[in-house]
């Protein structure tokens, strides 16, 4: 019922150099309400549904993720989206290149992508 995102990213030597520490700072539910450290990013379900077969249960399930990277100028944005992009895409699809603002909220910068990921039971 979830995609492996975290166990994907946290062992990317590239992501753990941008957002890893003693904690990979990649965050489930689409928010970090900790004491935020920059760059960070936030995950969340958008979308998902079981493989569903009349003659047997679901072998596999779809999701679809949101992927929100947060930092202090656009540069660093870039580069851990990117290095978030180059863990992810071995093992699932990028489906959408999303909005880079400036956050309302937090006035940092932020950089958005889809991922669809089949993952098998």
């Amino acid at each position: 019922m979830i995609a492996p995102i975290f166990a994907v990213c946290s062992s990317s030597l590239e992501v753990n150099r941008l957002i890893g520490g003693e904690t990979l700072r990649l965050y489930p539910f689409g928010m970090q309400e900790d004491n935020v450290v920059y760059p960070y990013a936030v995950w969340q379900n958008v979308s998902g549904e079981p493989e569903n077969y009349l003659a047997q249960r679901p072998d596999a399930d779809s999701f679809t993720l949101q992927v929100d990277a947060y930092a202090n100028t656009p540069d660093e944005v870039i580069e851990v989206a990117a290095a978030l992009r180059d863990a992810i895409e071995p093992h699932a699809y990028i489906s959408r290149w999303g909005s880079q603002e400036i956050d309302v909220k937090t006035k940092r910068y932020r950089y958005s992508f889809d991922v669809d990921w089949i993952v098998p039971r």
